[in-house]
C-alpha cells in the first residue's frame, strides 16, 4: 500500500532535528518523534514503518500519525504536540477567594486553638460562605503557591528603579 503522508525534510530541519536528539533538547516524547521523523525521512534513512515501530517500540500507528501530523500541521507542532487553550480542569479558587484564604491564615486563629491547620482553614471558609466546598489539598495548594511567591510580589511593591 503506497503511504499517503510522505515525509519530506529539508537540510534546515534535519539539523534541527538532530540537535534535539543529540542535546536531549525537550521532553523524551519530543525527542522520540524526532527520532522517528529522522527514520521516516524519505531522503534520509526512508525506513518503513514497521521498522521504525520496531526501532523504537512503538506501534505502527504511531509512526503513521506522527506522519500525519507532520505534512498537515508542521514540524513544530509535530515535536511539541499542541497547546491546549485551557487547563484540564478549572480553577477551584478565583483570586479573591484566595486572596480571603491568605488573609485568614495571617489573622488570628479561632479560639481554643494556637494556629490554622489546613483542615481547620477549609472548614472555616465554608462556614464564612466564601466558596461551598473546599479541600483541605486545595488550601495547601493555594498557600504553597503564595508561600513561593516573593514577599514584593505579594505586596505589590517593586523593587525595580
Amino acid at each position: 500500500m503506497a503511504k499517503k503522508y510522505i515525509v519530506r525534510l529539508s537540510e534546515e530541519e534535519r539539523d534541527s532535528l538532530r540537535q534535539v536528539i543529540k542535546k536531549l533538547k525537550g521532553s523524551s516524547q519530543k525527542v522520540r518523534r524526532a527520532q522517528i521523523l529522522l527514520k521516516a525521512d524519505r531522503e534520509g534513512a526512508n525506513w518503513t514503518d514497521k521498522q521504525i515501530a520496531a526501532a523504537f517500540e512503538c506501534r505502527t500507528k504511531t509512526v503513521e500519525n506522527i506522519r500525519r501530523r507532520l505534512v498537515e500541521e508542521g514540524l513544530e507542532t509535530t515535536l511539541n504536540g499542541v497547546q491546549r487553550m485551557s487547563p484540564p480542569r478549572p480553577k477551584l479558587l478565583d483570586g479573591e477567594q484566595e486572596a480571603h484564604i491568605i488573609a485568614m491564615r495571617l489573622g488570628e486563629p479561632p479560639s481554643g486553638y494556637a494556629n490554622w491547620s489546613l483542615r481547620l482553614l477549609s472548614r472555616k471558609v465554608v462556614e464564612l460562605g466564601i466558596v461551598e466546598s473546599v479541600s483541605h489539598e486545595t488550601i495547601r495548594t493555594t498557600l504553597k503557591k503564595w508561600d513561593d511567591q516573593s514577599p514584593d510580589s505579594v505586596l505589590g511593591n517593586s523593587t525595580n528603579g
